[in-house]
């Protein structure tokens, strides 16, 4: 029998009670050594890759534009990849696209920098406080205050930036229930953030409000938002097309359809998973035994009752 929604509220309460033990380390603190890779989108636009998600860095004349930040461990060797790339010795605007480890290491040097930090209201609140999350073991947070965002949005807006305008839009409860996307029209390109992959499952933080039907949404805002030849920069992962994302949300739809399915023959995660409903996309994406169960959970969330 399927747990309710209670059952698994109370679960999530277990384990976060279980994560305060360990609230001393914080994700992605440890420091190592770190390659950055530098690859050039456009003139003055550079994809950072290594530091733990990929960054956007964009050359202006009073600093550079970055979006995202890599973890906290590798923020240093980062920013000084940023420099690099753009001859900016500061970062004069932060765009975070969500509030996870891997996006938001740098936030604090930035902020204590004099950095504007923007990012949707919601991950705002999460960098206030210590959570627990699907994306990693223990609690994360909260941020000093110079860490935190000091400009917030709730639906989207748009600023200029080295003379092109830089549109951004919330993606409710897609991969968090924080995130952002920027897009760049001008160059033909767009930073998707968490919800987005080319080659592996997203990942679902059904514990901090994420769920299927949030992911389909979101590919199908994206899909109708970008043209076939749009560049589409990920949270992790190669750089894909829009052609690619459309195909991407007709998957995610049908296997949104197929999951209620499931639910309303009182199926559990497990039968979900043995049934294979992803199969022919395996080859390319990998297991989707984690990205099934995930959305299993979200979806008991969302339509299961008290």
């Amino acid at each position: 029998m399927r747990p309710t929604r209670r059952e698994f509220l109370g679960i999530g309460m277990q384990a976060l009670g279980a994560a305060a033990l360990g609230m001393g380390s914080r994700p992605g603190s440890a420091g190592t050594d770190v390659h950055v890779a530098a690859t050039e989108l456009a003139p003055g636009m550079t994809l950072l890759a290594g530091a733990g998600a990929n960054v956007v860095v964009v050359h202006g004349p009073d600093g550079s534009l970055l979006i995202d930040g890599g973890y906290a461990k590798n923020s240093k060797a980062l920013l000084a990849a940023a420099a690099q790339a753009t001859g900016n010795a500061r970062v004069n605007t932060l765009i975070n696209t969500h509030w996870h480890p891997a996006q938001t290491g740098s936030n604090e040097p930035i902020g204590r920098a004099g950095g504007l930090i923007l990012a949707h209201e919601r991950t705002r609140e999460y960098l206030c406080r210590a959570v627990a999350s699907v994306d990693y073991a223990g609690l994360y947070g909260p941020l000093a205050p110079a860490g935190r965002p000091t400009k917030t949005t709730r639906t989207g807006g748009s600023l200029m930036f080295a003379g092109q305008r830089v549109d951004y839009g919330y993606l409710p409860a897609a991969h968090t229930d924080g995130d952002l996307y920027i897009h760049f029209p001008q160059v033909n390109l767009l930073a998707a953030g968490g919800p987005v992959c080319a080659d592996a499952w997203p990942l679902l933080d059904w514990r901090n409000g994420a769920w299927l039907g949030g992911l389909v949404r979101a590919h199908e805002k994206l899909a109708a938002l970008v043209k076939p030849d749009t560049r589409l920069v990920p949270a992790n992962g190669r750089v894909l097309t829009g052609a690619e994302l459309a195909r991407h949300h007709q998957m995610y739809a049908a296997f949104h359809e197929r999951m209620v399915g499931y639910l309303n023959k009182g199926w559990d995660s497990r039968d979900a998973i043995a049934d294979h409903p992803l199969k022919e996309f395996e080859a390319q994406f990998g297991d989707p035994a984690e990205f099934i169960y995930g959305a299993f959970q979200s979806l008991d969330l969302a339509y299961s009752p008290d």
